[in-house]
């Protein structure tokens, strides 16, 4: 990429997160005389591309389409043809940063939702009772993805006891160890200047289910009513699905949001290190058991065990932790042959455990 060229991309496209490292990478597609673009929004193979010469739509066909983790996505740095009719995506850079989550698919195939994103911002609504395992889930999901994660509690304002604010984001506090957690309302105001100032001059992605305040809040961290509102039922806090594809959208701060659809699901897809993550002081309480494979079931000298006996861990944590990773196990199994020989040689190791003590147990009683 020439010095001129360089520098009209740099002025042209480092509101959206364009670096030095970016252009270094796309060196290489600068001499073919390609254009370099950060996609912002996506639907049914074609995209629209931020590049210096504007805003383009272009084809995505080029982009290995079988693959769903290799599809472009929004937040992706892409390398576009100049003109034609229609447009390609030629290739995609590689991404710092990818959140994926396991399809609603019986294959279970991996989906990714953004890329090259900093802060992922898990939307909770204080208008309903908070779901802890649900946090936890989406926190795994951005912990594996790369980006720091950071629990934001909606609609603040429903809450207007101080008291009872306070206990409900150490309750969030808890259950996200090394996770930031605001208390905001969009309606008041209240909370976003912090928000703005942690995710700002980065790339941010909001997630979280349908009802929980995210297009609200998005229209107030972009000071203007870009995403559209709709009502939320009270008994459940649920609603309409506002956002239907993923926009990224400049805030007028610094840095850019990327809006997503409510998630009614969302599947762990290999997260085994994001999971850990967010159960950091089960993993650090299990160096100390006695047995390196212990399980945390009713193995002798479980340190995690005993910390649920002497009140240090909740057990709802331990129940979540082990669902999680349970789940994430399947999913990598069905991709990982050694390891589904693995976990078929640890059921029946297990198994023969359990019959060998009842075997004992009948022979004692005799």
């Amino acid at each position: 990429m020439t010095s001129t060229s360089r520098s009209t991309a740099h002025s042209a496209l480092s509101p959206y997160g364009w670096d030095e490292d970016w252009a270094d990478a796309f060196a290489p597609y600068a001499a073919e005389g390609l254009l370099p673009g950060r996609v912002v929004r996506v639907d049914r193979g074609q995209c629209d591309v931020v590049t210096p010469d504007g805003v383009l739509r272009a084809d995505t066909a080029f982009v290995t389409p079988h693959d769903p983790l290799r599809v472009v996505c929004t937040g992706d740095w892409v390398a576009v043809e100049p003109d034609g009719n229609p447009r390609y995506v030629r290739t995609y850079l590689p991404r710092r940063t990818a959140f994926v989550r396991s399809t609603s698919s019986k294959r279970s195939e991996g989906q990714i939702l953004a890329a090259n994103v900093d802060h992922a911002i898990v939307a909770v609504s204080l208008a309903v009772e908070l779901d802890l395992a649900r946090v936890e889930r989406f926190l795994a999901l951005a912990w594996e993805s790369g980006a720091q994660p950071l629990v934001v509690l909606t609609k603040a304002d429903l809450v207007p006891d101080p008291v009872t604010l306070a206990h409900l984001v150490q309750d969030v506090e808890t259950s996200a160890p090394g996770v930031t957690v605001l208390a905001v309302s969009a309606a008041l105001g209240e909370g976003l200047d912090v928000l703005a100032a942690v995710v700002g001059g980065g790339t941010a992605v909001l997630l979280g289910q349908s009802g929980a305040g995210k297009s609200t809040l998005a229209n107030a961290l972009l000071g203007e009513d870009v995403m559209d509102v709709q009502a939320t039922r009270d008994v459940d806090g649920k609603g309409r699905h506002t956002t239907t594809t993923r926009n990224l959208l400049v805030m007028p701060g610094g840095g850019v949001l990327i809006d997503t659809p409510g998630l009614r699901g969302v599947g762990l897809w290999d997260a085994g290190g994001g999971v850990g993550q967010v159960f950091a002081e089960i993993e650090e309480l299990a160096r100390d058991c006695r047995f390196h494979d212990c399980a945390h079931e009713s193995e002798p000298g479980c340190a995690v065990l005993a910390a649920i006996d002497d009140g240090e861990l909740p057990e709802r944590r331990l129940e979540s932790y082990r669902k999680l990773m349970r789940e994430n196990q399947r999913i990598v199994a069905k991709t990982d042959a050694r390891l589904r020989a693995d976990i078929r040689k640890e059921w029946k190791r297990r198994g023969a455990i359990g019959k060998a003590a009842m075997e004992a147990k009948r022979g004692h009683l005799r």
